[in-house]
């Protein structure tokens, strides 16, 4: 027989947790003559049975039941099921602790997680010590934190003498500009690179153009660009963020925005530069677009985790016109465009084989090659003019 501090000393429960057992008939306590408890073997043998019951999952009533009956099996299968679900989604904590401390890959989390907060989703990375131009390219590029100064070596190396980022040519651009219905005064050009856009858009307009991108290096490229090209007195650089215009409202004629405005959601750039035009001020942008209602599924994989924010020309229409803009010409960039951006990069990529096929960049941009070549006519690259209204 055991009082009932001993048996709480055998079976490593509180007194009080005993009482309760009591309470419920689980163990039964007999009184001596001084009004002590004492406990049997039979009682110290049912707490270490109920004790096991419970480190399957199982809840106290449930484990009384299991005591005092035969086993219902239903309720195991239905309680197995519900640990299954707990494990695999301890799993899931446990690899997203060991990814952020580097010991595994964390593509897919930053991937959903831009898919449901994209903007906290930038804070973040930036409180994490990555600067913007480098939270950006790893929302877009690399996906993954740990990862991200290795791909983006790979990236730049593929890129290297490549002269395009994005599809497109010189026609293209100038296409676009015949699209502005007015001379304009002013324009700022955001997310312009190396100034492969610019360098048309100068010789075309007679009026003072400002350019913004966060890449201080692709700005020097340009200025030298402009130099040699005699229209750098007409151009002013600046480097600063295209979600942090350091501009007065209504302060252009035409903001022009040419393979960029994905970086930070098309919608969303709509509706954030348009404050800084001027009455009746056109913005031009252009954006990858669907040009079939039923893409085939291999293109379908491969762009809704490359540019989930990816629709068809219809829908940015819409977008457009709910944010109070009238579209003035739509029109998809021809195909000597693309031909302009993935020929010269399917040349480097075979080029660079033998030497990279490991690289994860190098498996991407050659993921999308081959899904252009195989699919090139399911999307375009749609230009849109837009008038505010």
């Amino acid at each position: 027989m055991y009082r009932i501090s001993e048996l709480a000393a055998l079976v490593g429960l509180s007194r009080s947790t005993l009482l309760y057992y009591g309470k419920l008939g689980l163990i039964t306590a007999k009184r001596q003559s001084n009004g002590y408890r004492t406990y049997s073997e039979r009682d110290l043998q049912r707490v270490r049975l109920l004790q096991r019951l419970q480190a399957g999952g199982l809840t106290l009533k449930e484990c009384q039941a299991c005591l005092d009956a035969k086993v219902d099996r239903q309720l195991l299968l239905n309680r197995l099921e519900k640990l299954d679900e707990e494990i695999e989604q301890k799993q899931q904590s446990r690899d997203l602790l060991a990814a952020m401390l580097g010991q595994g890959d964390l593509k897919d989390w930053h991937e959903s997680i831009d898919k449901i907060a994209p903007d906290a989703h930038l804070d973040w990375l930036i409180q994490q010590g990555f600067d913007e131009k480098q939270a950006l390219r790893l929302k877009w590029l690399s996906k993954d934190m740990n990862e991200h100064d290795q791909y983006m070596a790979d990236f730049e190396r593929i890129f290297d003498g490549i002269e395009r980022l994005g599809p497109g040519t010189p026609e293209d651009t100038a296409n676009a500009l015949r699209q502005i219905p007015c001379t304009p005064q002013s324009l700022l050009e955001i997310g312009c690179g190396k100034g492969v856009a610019t360098q048309v858009i100068a010789t075309s307009l007679d009026c003072p153009i400002t350019t913004v991108d966060n890449d201080a290096n692709a700005l020097e490229v340009l200025k030298q660009r402009l130099l040699e090209q005699g229209n750098d007195h007409r151009v002013s650089a600046i480097c600063a963020s295209m979600t942090d215009l350091p501009f007065e409202e209504q302060s252009f004629d035409v903001i022009w925005s040419e393979g960029s405005a994905y970086i930070m959601g098309v919608k969303q750039a709509m509706k954030q530069w348009k404050p800084y035009l001027n009455a009746g001020g056109v913005l031009v942008v252009n954006d990858l677009v669907w040009s079939t209602e039923t893409p085939s599924k291999s293109a379908l994989e491969f762009w809704q985790k490359e540019y989930p924010d990816m629709t068809t020309a219809k829908e940015r229409v819409k977008q457009a016109q709910a944010l109070g803009y009238q579209v003035l010409s739509q029109f998809p960039l021809s195909r000597d465009g693309w031909d302009a951006y993935y020929l010269p990069l399917k040349a480097r990529l075979i080029a660079l084989e033998t030497e990279m096929k490991s690289s994860m960049a190098y498996q991407d941009m050659k993921r999308e090659v081959d899904t252009y070549f195989t699919t090139p006519k399911e999307y375009d690259y749609q230009f849109f003019v837009l008038k505010k209204a």
